[in-house]
C-alpha cells in the first residue's frame, strides 16, 4: 500500500512491531523489494524515497542527513508511531544514526548494515569521494549505474542486476551530485557513543564500497553493538544474500 500522507513518498505494508528501512544513496525504498515479503510478514514495514530520491525527488535541498533524519522523524509523526525499528542500509545507514542521535526516543532498535561513521576515512576513499561527481557529470547516470552494478552483477544474476541498474538510472544527476557531497561530508564518529539504544552492525567480508574496518569503527563506538560479518559477500548482499540477511536481521529484533 502507498500513500501521499506525508510529504516523502513512502510504501507500508504488513502489520505489527513497526519497521522503518532507510535506503541508500543513488537507489529508492525499492532496493528493499527482495526483503520486504519477509519482513512485512512480522512487522508493520515503513519504507520512505528519501529527499531527492525517486519518488521525492520533487523535495528541495538540503539533503543533509540531518534533513533526511527530520523528514523520517516527521513520517513517524504522522503514522503516530512514537517509536520504531530502524534498519539503513549503506549512506540510508548514515541517515539511521542521524536519526538515532537528533531523535533518541524514535529508535527502540537499530540495524547497520553496510554502512559508516565516517565515508571519507582513507586515502583512497577520499580520492574516490572526490572522483565520482566528476565522473557522473561526464557520462551521466545511465551509464554510471552499470559501472556500479557490474561490479556485482555475477552475483546478482542479469535479472536483478538489469533491476537495480534501472532504479540508479532512474536518479536525476544533479540532485545525486549534491546528496553525494552531504554524504562525504557526514562523520558521526565523535557522536557514536551517544547511540543507546541496541545496535545490529552488518557487515560484508567482501565489500569493496564500504570495506570492513567502517563496520569495526561503528561497533567500537556503539556502546554494546554487536557485529556480524556476513562471509562470502560485498555491498549487495541484501540481494546476494537475502535469507541469510533477514536470518541475522530476525535474530536481533527478535521476531
Amino acid at each position: 500500500m502507498s500513500t501521499a500522507r506525508s510529504a516523502l513518498y513512502f510504501t507500508e505494508r504488513g502489520s505489527g512491531p513497526p519497521l522503518l528501512l532507510v535506503h541508500g544513496l543513488m537507489v529508492t525504498g525499492e532496493m528493499f523489494e527482495p526483503v520486504m515479503a519477509h519482513f512485512a510478514a512480522r512487522h508493520r514495514v515503513i519504507v520512505p524515497d528519501l529527499r531527492g530520491h525517486g519518488r521525492s525527488r520533487e523535495l528541495p535541498p538540503p539533503y543533509a542527513p540531518a534533513r533526511l533524519a527530520a523528514d523520517l522523524s516527521q513520517l513517524l509523526d504522522q503514522l503516530a508511531i512514537d517509536s520504531t525499528a530502524v534498519l539503513g542500509y549503506s549512506q540510508g545507514g548514515a541517515i539511521a544514526q542521524q536519526l538515532a542521535l537528533d531523535f533518541p526516543d524514535r529508535c527502540d532498535r537499530l540495524v547497520l548494515a553496510c554502512t559508516f561513521a565516517y565515508n571519507m576515512a582513507t586515502g583512497r576513499e577520499k580520492i574516490e569521494g572526490h572522483l565520482l561527481p566528476l565522473v557522473l557529470q561526464a557520462i551521466g547516470m545511465r551509464r554510471l549505474s552499470k559501472l556500479i552494478v557490474g561490479r556485482a552483477a555475477s552475483q546478482l544474476g542479469r535479472e536483478r542486476a538489469d533491476w537495480l541498474a534501472a532504479i540508479i538510472a532512474d536518479q536525476d544527476p544533479e540532485l545525486m551530485i549534491s546528496a553525494w557531497k552531504e554524504t562525504m561530508a557526514f562523520d558521526s564518529r565523535r557522536r557514536l557513543a551517544e547511540i543507546t539504544c541496541p545496535t545490529l552492525v552488518v557487515a560484508a567480508a567482501n565489500d569493496q564500497a564500504v570495506p570492513i574496518h567502517h563496520a569495526k569503527m561503528l561497533h567500537d563506538g556503539i556502546p554494546g553493538s554487536r557485529m556480524i560479518v556476513i562471509e562470502n559477500a560485498d555491498h549487495a548482499l541484501i540481494w546476494t544474500h537475502s535469507a541469510e540477511f533477514e536470518r541475522v536481521t530476525d535474530a536481533f529484533l527478535g521476531t
